[in-house]
Parts: structure tokens; sequence; C-alpha cells
């Protein structure tokens, strides 16, 4: 099961979503919940995941057909990423010992 998260630059959890998969369907259903709660930012800062471009990319394509002038820039930096690792810290340490989550029920207890 993936995690999905979204954090502002002060490190404050925005939102998260558990995922079976990590591809492009689930990063645009994220990206899309997390800006119809959050608002549009101008800036998202990504890991190298391939899945989370190809959501922007959709998200970004969406935006536009509805009149949006400006797209969401996407930054990939490996200092900035920074903020989401430290927060990971926590979580992982309660997964690693179990090799991950095996199941939406187990990841969502």
């Amino acid at each position: 099961v993936y995690l999905y998260r979204a954090v502002d630059k002060h490190g404050k959890t925005l939102d998260f979503m558990l995922s079976q998969r990590r591809n492009k369907p689930a990063a645009t259903k994220f990206f899309a919940r997390m800006l119809e709660v959050n608002g549009l930012p101008r800036k998202i800062v990504i890991d190298k995941s391939g899945a989370n471009p190809a959501g922007i990319k959709a998200i970004n394509k969406m935006l536009k057909g509805f009149g949006c002038p400006l797209p969401i820039e996407m930054v990939r930096r490996k200092y900035l990423n920074n903020i989401v690792e430290q927060d990971h810290r926590f979580i992982k340490r309660r997964t690693r010992p179990m090799l991950g989550f095996k199941s939406s029920k187990s990841a969502s207890a």
C-alpha cells in the first residue's frame, strides 16, 4: 500500500491518501482531492516517482480546460523535498518492522 502525502512549507500535513498502486490515476486522484480541499498552489515539490509528474500534468490539463491561465509548476530539488522526507521518518519507524503495510485495512488502522 502506498501513502501519498501533501505537506506545506512549514511541515504541516495538508492531506494524505492510501493507494493500492503508485501510478498516474492514483496520483491524479490524490492531487485533485488535495487541490479541492486546500486550493491551488503555485509550485509543488515532488520526488523521483514517475507517477507524480504524470498526475500533475493531468491536473494541469484539467485546469487548462476550466480556463486556469497558469499551470502548477513542478519542482524536483533534492533538498527542497527534505520537509516531506523528515515527516516520513515517523511513519517509516512504524512500518519498517512490519516490512510495510500488506493491506489497506492494516494501513488505515
